[in-house]
């Protein structure tokens, strides 16, 4: 999969693709990420990406121009998606990034300043994506989220598969408590049930804390989850524990 970041500060995604799992993902060949400088893009002696807005307000806006001429010159074909990364676009989650992994290109437009003039938005750009309801200083660390979470939806990219399918938001939830060694330590013990060697007991003690922790850090996420049974039997054993309705 490739995905072309483009951006006014290309050196910020050195150090990400420098290291780690994505800059394994690079050697081999399972990813490419090409990262594009926007004033590359710019007509003028000045190099200027933006302008004044129009009604007064303060600051400055991407100008059209040399995000269109970007795109336009770094997407191989007219079905790659084309992201422009702002708090206005819909929220990034693990679904989106299962979706994106799918493409074999994806263009990241990383805004900046008061935003990008809104022709982009309208006629370029395939979505907005936001990580957050809260404002950061442009778009580049955002599109570091998003490399690395669909990186990790490509095959090849994590060593053990199976653990993305299992961990935090893949079924829609938060994942279970994990441990390690040592068994006991400063007098917290892991729970006995993980020596017991019952694997459906273990299931259902894994899948009865993942409820639980849903429940009390993300209850918006439950409307999401699909519910066994099983699963809303435990629910009610924890509501019951907890004398909450």
């Amino acid at each position: 999969m490739r995905f072309d970041i483009i951006t006014i500060f290309p050196e910020m995604f050195a150090s990400i693709l420098s290291g780690g799992i994505l800059a394994k993902a690079v050697r081999k060949g399972l990813i490419e990420v090409d990262v594009h400088n926007l004033r590359d893009f710019t007509t003028d002696k000045h190099r200027s990406v933006d302008d004044r807005p129009f009604g007064g307000e303060e600051g400055m806006v991407f100008k059209p121009e040399p995000v269109f001429a970007a795109v336009e010159r770094v997407r191989q074909s007219p079905d790659a998606p084309v992201y422009l990364l702002s708090p206005q676009g819909r929220p990034f989650d693990s679904r989106l990034a299962e979706k994106i992994a799918a493409e074999t290109q994806v263009v990241l437009v990383c805004g900046r300043y008061e935003g990008v003039d809104e022709r982009v938005a309208e006629s370029l750009a395939t979505d907005e994506i936001s990580i957050g309801d809260y404002v950061l200083t442009g778009g580049e660390i955002p599109a570091m989220v998003i490399v690395d979470a669909v990186a990790r939806h490509i095959p090849g990219v994590v060593g053990k598969e199976g653990s993305v399918r299992k961990e935090s938001f893949a079924s829609g939830g938060l994942d279970y408590p994990v441990y390690t060694r040592p068994r006991e330590f400063r007098g917290m013990a892991v729970p006995e049930v993980l020596f017991s060697g019952d694997h459906k007991n273990i299931e259902v003690w894994r899948r009865r804390r993942a409820l639980e922790k849903t429940w009390r850090r993300r209850p918006d996420l439950l409307a999401r989850l699909a519910l066994s049974d099983e699963d809303r039997r435990l629910l009610e054993d924890i509501r019951k524990e907890r004398n909450e309705p």
